[in-house]
Formats: C-alpha cells, sequence, structure tokens
C-alpha cells in the first residue's frame, strides 16, 4: 500500500505505536493492510511482508516423500491440498483386474488433488515417483483462503483445467488404429519436453522407468511394452540404460508419433 504515514493523523511515533499494538493484540485476524515503505518515521521495506508470508506458510506442512511412497488413496475424503515442492508424483487409477494405469506424472509447483473441494471422495491415487517434498495444507484452510482470494481460485481453476486439456489428448492417442509403439513415442515425447536434461547423446527424461512403469504408463502388458520399446530402440527413436531413457531427435519422434513413419 505504499507509505503508511500519509493516511495516518498525530504524531509519527504514536501511530506507529498503535500499529505495532494491534498487530500483536488481534492475533485472529484473517485480512491485513501491509505497507512496504514506512510506518510512521520508520522505513521498513518489505520486512512486514516477508513475515506475513511466514505466517501463511506455517499454516501448511511440508512432507518428506519416499520413492514409491502413496501420498493419498482413492475413495477416501479430502482431507488436504498437496503441491509438489521437490520430486516428481504420479496420478494413477487402478483397473478391475487389477493392473495400475498412470494417467499424469507431476513435477514441481504442480497441484496434486483430483479433488480440491471435500465434496467427493477423490478417485485417483497419488504416489512419489521419487524421493522428494510436498506442501501440504488442511482442505478447510485452503477453501477459506480461496475464498478471499480470488487469485488463487483462478490458478485452481487452471490447474484443474488444463488436467482435463491432457487427458483430452491421451483419448486421441487412445481411440482409432494408432499402434503402440506410436502411443509409447507420444508419451515419451511429452515427458521429454516435461523433465528433459540435456546431455551429449540427447534428451535425457529425468525419472527412473523400468518396463513395468512404462506398461503402466501406456496400459499394455508387461511383454508387450518390452517388444514396443525394442522396437523403438531399434530404429533410433531412443536410447535405453540403466533405466533411463534418452531421446537423440525429439523433431524425428514428433513426426513419427503423428505419421507413424520411421525417418
Amino acid at each position: 500500500v505504499g507509505s503508511y504515514w500519509p493516511f495516518a493523523t498525530g504524531l509519527r511515533v504514536k501511530q506507529a505505536n498503535l500499529l505495532l499494538e494491534q498487530i500483536l493484540r488481534c492475533k485472529n485476524t484473517k485480512y491485513v493492510l501491509i505497507p512496504n515503505q514506512h510506518i510512521g518515521v520508520y522505513q521498513i521495506g518489505f520486512a512486514a511482508e516477508w513475515i506475513s508470508r511466514e505466517y501463511l506458510a506455517r499454516q501448511g506442512r511440508i512432507r518428506l516423500c519416499g520413492r514409491g511412497q502413496l501420498i493419498y488413496r482413492a475413495k477416501e475424503p479430502v482431507e488436504r491440498v498437496c503441491f509438489q515442492l521437490e520430486g516428481k508424483s504420479m496420478l494413477y487409477s487402478v483397473t478391475h483386474s487389477g493392473n495400475r494405469k498412470i494417467i499424469f506424472i507431476l513435477g514441481f509447483g504442480e497441484l496434486l488433488n483430483d479433488h480440491v473441494l471435500n465434496e467427493h471422495e477423490t478417485s485417483l491415487f497419488c504416489e512419489a515417483v521419487e524421493v522428494g517434498q510436498v506442501l501440504e495444507f488442511p482442505v478447510s484452510v485452503f477453501t477459506e483462503a480461496m475464498k478471499k482470494d480470488f487469485l488463487l481460485t483462478r490458478r485452481i481453476l487452471a490447474a484443474q483445467e488444463r488436467k482435463i486439456w491432457r487427458l483430452g489428448h491421451q483419448l486421441k492417442n487412445t481411440m482409432g488404429s494408432i499402434y503402440l509403439e506410436r502411443k509409447l513415442a507420444a508419451k515419451l515425447w511429452k515427458l521429454s519436453r516435461d523433465f528433459g536434461v540435456p546431455g551429449k547423446r540427447g534428451l535425457e527424461i529425468d525419472i527412473h522407468m523400468t518396463v513395468t512403469f512404462l506398461a503402466d504408463l501406456l496400459g499394455a502388458p508387461r511383454e508387450t511394452t518390452s517388444r514396443v520399446c525394442k522396437t523403438l530402440a531399434e530404429h533410433g527413436l531412443i536410447r535405453m540404460e540403466k533405466k533411463r531413457i534418452c531421446i537423440p531427435d525429439r523433431e524425428r519422434m514428433a513426426r513419427f508419433y503423428k505419421t507413424g513413419r520411421y525417418e
């Protein structure tokens, strides 16, 4: 709000002390107006804003998640809203036959919840792909913050809309006669875009991927997925070593999954 003093009357020292007393006494305050230049004669800069952010941050907690640890389960009430701080997590469903189908792999800053409001039970599982940190807020605290901050609500809606948009593209790849090699190529191309690390041999996907993991990603049997990976490797579209996948030429990979031509 700029300087506090232009809006104050009386002695500056009294105003500063009055404001300090109000801050100390009113512990249940939900709305704050934070000066970022002066309080009375005192130049404070952005110190007050930093303190407020620290206070709000303490409403949540950071949880360390090991590889393979469940963050939340399907068919449970929504108790906390989770964001990925470090590492990666995946959202997946379990089919009637007991097989796992990976839907999303999410990284830094991503909203991990399939539901934010506590009106429906969760429909997916969320599991850590690697060691990482998750920022969690109680759902009651977070939804209350959404009521007061439209920008926060807008960003949550945008995150969920993006997931729906990505689901639409996944459905497009499951319809028609597109074969498994092209499906896997499309998924690996998207993972290289989101989690690719440049290297000497191309763009390496920074995820520990076993054949079982790829089978869950593709929604196909493990033996079939192994054959598909071998086909892509023989045509030079991917390189597999120590459970890491490298894409030498992303443009060539994109042409293949769009047209089905090995060029």
